[in-house]
């Protein structure tokens, strides 16, 4: 791992965002506004499933959202993957990026068990309805999940 971690390092695409003053700051305020989008997205449809904005239907939101939470990866992960290659050693050995790797996961996970799983029977609770536990109890975990991603992104700069 270290072998390819060193090689990522010394590309050229990692010299620049090291070498420019400017190109280092500007990925990560793209990494930034898509994480924005993405976790106003997914905070706003968990929100709707814990209970509140019960005359929207969740459906609805969900075709509204998904799209937006989509995107915003197009956004998070490239410009993630960029500001690791400037020193992805220093990451890889960094117990909060790996911890912010697998929260990401763990959100991930949390997502597609909801899809998959709950969200199946939202014709049942997609209007005035009250929720099923599982569903409120996931997405209030995903909130969680996803604040405290943003806590150890902001926590990397300081150790």
């Amino acid at each position: 791992m270290d072998g390819v971690a060193a090689w990522l390092a010394s590309t050229p695409v990692a010299q620049a965002m090291r070498d420019s003053p400017w190109l280092y700051p500007i990925v990560e305020t793209v990494h930034i506004a898509g994480f924005c989008i993405l976790v106003g997205a997914v905070t706003m449809f968990d929100l709707r499933v814990l209970g509140w904005g019960r005359a929207l239907p969740v459906s609805v939101l969900a075709r509204h959202l998904l799209p937006w939470s989509l995107g915003s990866v197009a956004l998070v992960v490239p410009a993630g993957l960029l500001m690791f290659s400037t020193q992805p050693l220093v990451f890889l050995h960094n117990p909060v990026f790996l911890l912010k790797l697998m929260l990401i996961v763990a959100a991930g996970f949390n997502a597609l068990l909801f899809h998959v799983g709950v969200f199946r029977s939202v014709v049942d609770w997609n209007t005035g309805r009250r929720a099923p536990a599982v569903a409120r109890w996931q997405a209030a975990l995903s909130i969680a999940l996803w604040f405290a991603v943003i806590g150890c992104g902001r926590m990397l700069a300081y150790v």
